[in-house]
């Protein structure tokens, strides 16, 4: 049977492949006594918050399992709107907001709305692999422009004027940033945006992290940059809803009914339980519960980080947000993608290898994720201090 030539253009996703080797050898004899730590995989150790919980068993217990529209359920839109007013302090008409099938899914409907065949998209290196096989699917191109600490791994706007060329269509960013948990400035963002604009390009930001930002700095949406700006959220970080695969995307008003058949046509509508559990995150018991989590996420940054720098493990910029650190391993091993599988081995640690997020300088840096609990984080540091 003869492959379509995206499916080949896909490359694999070596965080998973990483994922599975460490599955497998946590099942060995050598880790029954010493189980494997896994610092390797960007979720929460906290699930749903209990309202949200007691939704999705409402929910099913009443029947309401009918598909919804494909821009998601009204209260929902409504809700999420009124959550950019109270945290964010911007207004954002529910009609602009569409629920999607996950950030995934939210990033997909972007890329096929607007990346024309040939097309290019310029994005950070290192950046989130996943975000530049959207482009490819849509058979346009990621263009990757190394982005060094001195730039805490970002685009800028300086960049996105030297490399835009003839078939430049946009620039993807993520703020903040998976694998390296840094935001862009918000002067910055600005300038970004504007030199984009002038351009006749569009400006899609990954904001699945912002609620999770630790630094009131950078804590800021892109929205606030113009209505003709794009942003992909999630419930999943901040909300802690991985497994229901539940996103949304912020558009420019004109932009929503070429979206809305594109969703209609790719899958239907967004899940209907995992929407109805969704409408308890804004109830202020959960709201409260979230901004716990997201404390004791600082405060796993605020232990992990200084540790890893005494390993020797530079993280060069320190993270402001998401759950992750961006560690350069290179006083250690020449390559990331051996020392992942070294320590993986001899210290029972999973990590993830840079090889993933870019093309650059991703050789040298592990990404870390502290999304687990302090005790498992301490045990983690004391292995590799020992296998160092």
């Amino acid at each position: 049977m003869k492959l379509a030539a995206r499916a080949g253009r896909i490359a694999p996703f070596y965080v998973m492949e990483c994922a599975k080797a460490a599955a497998e050898l946590a099942q060995s004899p050598e880790c029954r006594e010493r189980p494997m730590i896994y610092l390797n995989i960007g979720e929460p150790d906290f699930g749903a918050a209990p309202l949200v919980q007691q939704a999705a068993e409402r929910c099913i217990r009443d029947g309401a399992t009918q598909y919804t529209p494909a821009l998601g359920l009204e209260p929902l839109r409504e809700r999420i709107s009124a959550w950019y007013r109270q945290r964010f302090g911007i207004d954002v008409p529910a009609r602009r907001i569409v629920v999607t099938a996950g950030a995934s899914g939210a990033l997909q409907l972007a890329c096929l709305a607007l990346v024309d065949a040939g097309d290019e998209v310029l994005m950070p290196d290192p950046s989130y692999p996943c975000n530049r096989h959207f482009v490819a699917a849509a058979e346009g191109r990621a263009v990757l422009l190394e982005s060094g600490p001195a730039e805490r791994f970002q685009l800028s706007a300086a960049a996105v004027e030297a490399a835009w060329g003839e078939k430049t269509r946009g620039v993807l960013l993520a703020s903040p940033s998976n694998p390296t948990g840094t935001s862009i400035e918000p002067a910055e963002m600005r300038r970004i945006v504007e030199a984009v604009r002038a351009r006749g390009g569009f400006t899609i930001v990954d904001e699945i992290y912002l609620g999770l930002s630790f630094d009131e700095r950078f804590g800021r949406s892109a929205l606030a940059c113009g209505d003709d700006v794009i942003t992909v959220n999630s419930f999943s970080k901040y909300f802690n809803m991985t497994g229901w695969r539940l996103g949304w995307l912020v558009l420019p008003e004109a932009l929503v009914p070429a979206v809305e058949r594109l969703a209609q046509n790719l899958y239907i509508c967004p899940s209907t339980v995992a929407q109805h559990a969704a409408l308890a995150c804004f109830e202020p018991e959960s709201l409260a519960e979230y901004e716990r989590r997201r404390a004791e996420f600082r405060a796993r940054r605020d232990f992990l980080v200084p540790a890893l720098n005494d390993l020797g493990l530079s993280v060069p910029v320190e993270p402001d947000g998401a759950f992750y650190a961006w560690a350069d391993c290179s006083a250690h091993a020449a390559s990331s993608w051996d020392f992942a599988f070294e320590l993986m081995h001899r210290a029972h640690v999973a990590l993830t290898p840079g090889r993933d997020f870019g093309e650059a300088q991703t050789a040298r840096y592990i990404r870390l994720s502290y999304a687990t609990r302090r005790e498992l984080l301490e045990e983690a540091v004391h292995r590799l201090r020992q296998a160092l």
